[in-house]
């Protein structure tokens, strides 16, 4: 009996030996993202914690909804629905009243996600989306802030937080003063530079505090360096692409150090750009959106580039003092165009070959 040789399988690189689904990606983004709840609730107690809730409940119900209408199967299993929400609150100031909430989780999936066919197909972020619409609809209470760290924040909710539907939220001002909360202005630190013509007080612009995150906000946009550790964990993993928020980073530095160059008295310094708002946030876990960013090695640096380049023209020019938002919704809508413009050449052909084909 002859022995048979034995088989050598030979196969080109690159070897892959193991794919995440997307599943595992999203579920790992989950992870990411529970220390900057965590950190929301430590700032802003229990009403931080319904504002997530409300928020994820909306993002998964709208979901399990639609694929219901539509006779397909649920796909809420796959976590993104989950991730919209927890992205949509922590956007979001901590005492927004939860029906607002919940109706920006209904329209972000609904018309960023759903209407354009589901995970994979959608242009632009939901939870972004989810927060534009409440922009618009509702400009006093996302732009009503509350103290970090006041005493009573775990067994006392926000007073605006259970506003009901189309009535006007309760004042927190009140509620400021019971809680004996001393030096609140009411106001962000961006809020304030943009008050202040670029001048903002001392608390405002420290960079300790702005990097630890100690100051007021959206719920879950303070800490930078809590939201750049989550975001190592991502692309350790290789579940985001680093080039990204370094992109933005840099894009942010470079418009605003020509700014404050120009004249340090009216522009805030590239640091403040930076470490204020939620340039953090939106730059690790929503510019860096697999679906909505190119896909190009150089496409990723021109895609994050322009979205720190416009968060500062708004920052500085337009009425708002925050604008990242609309950088990133911006360069979701310009992906498609960067990518195509972006491509690599093939190997062993010219670029006028290239561009005759």
């Amino acid at each position: 009996m002859v022995d048979k040789a034995p088989v050598i399988e030979v196969r080109t690189s690159p070897h892959v030996r193991h794919t995440p689904t997307v599943d595992q990606i999203m579920r790992n983004v989950v992870y990411a993202l529970l220390p900057v709840c965590a950190f929301a609730v430590y700032l802003f107690g229990i009403s931080a914690i319904a504002l997530i809730l409300a928020s994820v409940l909306a993002c998964v119900g709208t979901e399990q909804l639609f694929c219901r209408l539509s006779n397909k199967p649920s796909t809420v299993g796959d976590f993104s629905a989950v991730i919209s929400g927890i992205l949509l609150a922590l956007t979001l100031p901590p005492g927004f009243p939860l029906w607002m909430a919940a109706l920006a989780g209904f329209v972000g999936i609904a018309l960023a996600k759903v209407m354009f066919g589901g995970i994979g197909l959608n242009v632009f972020n939901p939870a972004l989306v989810g927060r534009a619409f409440v922009q618009a609809a509702f400009p006093v209470a996302i732009t009503t802030w509350t103290p970090a760290r006041a005493p009573g924040r775990f067994w006392e909710f926000i007073p605006s937080t259970w506003t009901f539907p189309f009535a006007l939220p309760t004042p927190v001002g009140q509620w400021v003063k019971d809680m004996a909360v001393d030096g609140f202005t009411g106001a962000t630190p961006l809020a304030l530079s943009k008050l202040g013509n670029g001048v903002v007080p001392h608390f405002a612009t420290d960079t300790g505090n702005l990097f630890m995150g100690i100051t007021a906000g959206s719920a879950g946009e303070t800490s930078a360096i809590l939201i750049l550790v989550c975001g190592a964990y991502l692309a350790v993993r290789r579940m985001m692409d680093w080039r990204i928020p370094a992109a933005v980073i840099l894009g942010t530095y470079l418009t605003a150090e020509i700014f404050h160059l120009m004249d340090p008295s009216t522009y805030p310094s590239p640091m403040f750009m930076i470490l204020a708002g939620g340039l953090m946030l939106g730059a690790v876990f929503m510019a860096s959106d697999m679906v909505a960013s190119p896909v190009t090695p150089v496409g990723v640096w021109v895609y994050g580039i322009l979205i720190g380049f416009l968060t500062v023209i708004i920052r500085l020019f337009g009425s708002l003092s925050e604008g990242v938002m609309y950088a990133i919704l911006f360069g979701n809508a310009a992906s498609p165009l960067i990518s195509a413009m972006t491509q690599p050449r093939v190997y062993g052909t010219s670029r006028k070959k290239k561009a005759r084909a």
